[in-house]
C-alpha cells in the first residue's frame, strides 16, 4: 500500500505533463449555477455563457471549441456554462428552451444572443469584437484618424456635445449593432469640418483598402437620428458599389440579387492586385447601377468548397481571372461561361443577356436517366419540370441523401407504395438525390428523407408530407390529397 501512495502523485503529473492544454482549457470555462451565477457574472465586463445539458449531443460536440475558445480569450472575455439539468432556475430566468444556447452578458446582464460561429476560431473572432465600449470615445484628430484607418469600415457620430440627445441614441444603436459593425464618437464639431460638416451628424468611412474613383469614401449622415434611421443608412451605404464578400457578410448581401467575381484576392498582402480586379468590376457595376443588382467580389479560395457544390467549380477553373456567377435571391444561379476580359466588355455581355432573359440558368443535375420504367420514377435537377411538374400529373417527391440510414430504411416501404400505385395513370412516386442535384425553389429541404406531394393543377403549392412512414399512413395522406381517386393494385383495396 505504501508504494501505491508513492507512486500516485507521480502518475498523476505524467497525466497532467500530456494533457495540459485540455486541464488549463477546462478551467478556462467559468461553471456557473444558480447560487453564484448573478454573484460571479457581475465581476466580469463581457462573458459568453453557454447554457447546456449533459445529455445534448450537440453540446458535447460543441464543448472542445468552446474550451480552445476560452483558452485563447483568457484575459479579454470570460466563457462560461450552465448545466441547465442542475441549474434550471437560472436557464429559465433568461429563457433557455433548447440547447446549446449561448449569449453574451455584460457586467452581469444579458446583452444579446451569441449568433457567431460555434467553431473555436469563430467563437474567438467574434468575441474578440465584443471587447472594450459599444463605441469608442475620440477626442483628437489622431484618435479619428487611427480609428478610421482599419480594415474594416467605420462608423463615427460628430456631436455638439456629451448632453447631444443625439448622441445617446447613437449609443443605443453602436450597442445593438456592435456585433457587425464598427463605433465611435466625438463631442467636438471640429472634427467633423475636415469633411465638409459643421452640426451634428454621422461619418461613414469606407475602408481605406477599398478606395476608387467610382465613389466617395465618406458618406454624411444629417438625418433625424433614430435607431432605425441610422441602422437604414448604414445598411444602404456601407459596403459601396462593389463590396468585398466575406463569409461573415455573404447573407446579408444575398437578400438581393448579387454578382459576385471571384479571384485571388489578398487584401492582406496583395492590396494592388485585388483592386485591379475590382476596379474593373466596379468600372462596368457603375454602368449598371439601378437595374436591381448588386455587385461584389470574392476571394476564391474562401468559396471554393460552395462554388463546387453550387456552380461545379473545379480549382483550375477560371484561373487567375475571375470566376464571375449570378445568385438571384430567389437561388437561381448563372454564371459567366466567357473568358473575362480586361476591357469589362465580357462581363457587359453576360449582364446584357442576363437582363434580357436570354442566360440559361446555371443547375446542377446528374444526368437524366436513359431508361426510367421503374415503379419509383428517378427524379434529377434537369428532369425535375418534366416529371414532378407536369401539369396533369399528382406526385409524390422523396428527397433523399444516398448515405443516409433513414432514408435507407424507408426505401422498401416506399418501393411498396409505389408498386401499390403503378398502374394509376395520374399518380407519379418519384425520388431524387437532394445531394447532387439542386433543389428547385419551393421546396424547403434541410435533413432526409424529406417527402412533399406535388399536385396535379397547383404545382406552386407543394405540401410537405409530415405523417407515419407505413404504407398504410402514405395511402391515407394521398387519398385526402389527390385530386382524384387512387387506383390500387387489388391486393391493397382494402388499405
Amino acid at each position: 500500500m505504501a508504494a501505491t501512495v508513492r507512486l500516485l502523485p507521480a502518475f498523476t503529473l505524467a497525466l497532467l505533463s500530456r494533457f495540459p492544454a485540455a486541464v488549463s482549457s477546462r478551467r478556462d470555462v467559468l461553471e456557473l449555477g444558480d447560487a453564484d451565477f448573478d454573484y460571479l457574472a457581475t465581476e466580469h465586463e463581457t462573458m459568453l455563457v453557454k447554457f447546456y445539458a449533459p445529455w445534448c449531443g450537440h453540446c458535447k460536440k460543441l464543448s472542445p471549441d468552446f474550451e480552445k475558445a476560452a483558452s485563447r480569450l483568457k484575459g479579454t472575455v470570460q466563457l462560461a456554462k450552465v448545466d441547465c439539468t442542475a441549474h434550471s432556475e437560472t436557464c429559465s430566468r433568461f429563457g433557455v428552451s433548447g440547447y446549446p444556447t449561448l449569449k453574451i452578458f455584460r457586467n452581469g446582464r444579458d446583452s444579446a444572443p451569441y449568433d457567431g460561429p460555434r467553431t473555436a476560431d469563430g467563437i474567438y473572432h467574434y468575441m474578440k469584437k465584443q471587447t472594450g465600449p459599444d463605441s469608442v470615445h475620440l477626442k483628437t484628430e489622431e484618435d479619428l484618424q487611427t480609428f478610421i484607418n482599419h480594415y474594416d469600415a467605420s462608423i463615427v457620430g460628430v456631436f455638439s456635445g456629451a448632453d447631444s440627445s443625439h448622441l445617446s441614441e447613437f449609443l443605443r444603436a453602436a450597442g445593438l449593432l456592435r456585433e457587425q459593425f464598427r463605433f465611435a464618437h466625438t463631442v467636438d464639431l471640429k472634427l467633423g469640418e475636415k469633411y465638409r460638416v459643421s452640426s451634428e451628424c454621422v461619418l461613414l468611412f469606407r475602408p481605406p483598402r477599398l478606395n476608387n474613383k467610382f465613389e466617395d469614401s465618406v458618406v454624411v449622415f444629417t438625418d433625424y437620428l433614430t435607431i432605425g434611421s441610422l441602422r437604414r443608412f448604414i445598411r444602404d451605404h456601407i459596403y459601396g458599389l462593389c463590396p468585398h464578400m466575406t463569409v461573415e457578410n455573404r447573407d446579408r448581401l444575398r437578400v438581393r440579387d448579387l454578382l459576385t467575381a471571384y479571384y485571388d484576392l489578398d487584401y492582406h498582402h496583395n492590396i494592388p492586385q485585388s483592386n485591379y480586379w475590382r476596379n474593373r468590376v466596379m468600372k462596368v457595376a457603375s454602368k449598371y447601377s439601378g437595374r436591381g443588382l448588386t455587385f461584389s467580389i470574392a476571394n476564391k479560395k474562401d468559396f471554393l468548397s460552395e462554388l463546387e457544390e453550387d456552380f461545379g467549380l473545379g480549382t483550375s477553373d477560371g484561373g487567375e481571372l475571375p470566376f464571375v456567377t449570378l445568385r438571384t435571391k430567389l437561388g437561381q444561379k448563372y454564371t459567366m461561361r466567357e473568358e473575362f476580359t480586361r476591357d469589362g466588355q465580357s462581363l457587359e455581355r453576360f449582364l446584357d443577356d442576363y437582363l434580357a432573359g436570354r442566360l440559361k440558368r446555371y443547375i446542377k443535375s446528374e444526368p437524366v436517366p436513359e431508361r426510367n420504367s421503374a415503379a419509383v420514377q428517378m427524379v434529377v435537377a434537369e428532369s425535375f419540370d418534366d416529371i414532378v411538374n407536369d401539369p396533369d400529373k399528382d406526385v409524390l417527391i422523396q428527397f433523399y441523401s444516398p448515405s443516409c440510414a433513414h432514408c435507407k430504411k424507408l426505401e422498401p416501404v416506399y418501393r411498396e407504395l409505389a408498386d401499390t400505385l403503378y398502374s394509376d395513370p395520374n399518380i407519379v412516386v418519384a425520388k431524387m438525390n437532394a445531394v447532387d442535384n439542386d433543389i428547385p425553389l419551393g421546396y424547403d429541404v434541410h435533413g432526409f428523407p424529406t417527402i412533399y406531394f406535388a399536385p396535379a393543377g397547383r404545382k406552386d403549392e407543394p405540401i410537405r408530407y409530415e405523417g407515419g412512414r407505413e404504407l398504410r399512413d402514405f395511402l391515407k395522406f394521398l387519398k385526402r390529397e389527390a385530386g382524384r381517386s387512387l387506383a390500387l393494385s387489388e391486393s391493397k383495396d382494402e388499405l
